[in-house]
């Protein structure tokens, strides 16, 4: 393995807060090269005379009726939280200068 794909799977682990070990690093760098290694092959695909597409089942603006159906009632919602103040859920604030 190369230096360049264990510094991209040490950067990865880091980003999603995770701890590897260098087995695991070696192994996920196998995994990692496999997968680029296919994105390279698909590369070689002449997709010259292929239609772009951006849906495929040839269906435009398809919705359903907005028809007010059976929900669970405010306790119901609110029966699985610890976390509740006057009928609402309680979270922890994410736009405060703590």
């Amino acid at each position: 393995m190369n230096k360049i794909m264990k510094i991209n799977v040490k950067h990865i682990a880091k980003l999603a807060n995770l701890s590897l070990s260098e087995d695991e690093v070696k192994r996920y760098e196998k995994q990692l090269l496999s997968i680029l290694s296919y994105i390279d092959k698909l590369k070689e695909v002449n997709t010259e005379d292929v239609q772009e597409t951006s849906q495929t089942t040839g269906l435009e603006n398809v919705s359903k009726k907005d028809v007010p159906s059976a929900s669970l009632s405010q306790d119901e919602a609110l029966s699985n939280t610890k976390n509740k103040h006057n009928g609402f859920f309680r979270v922890k604030g994410i736009l405060t200068n703590e």
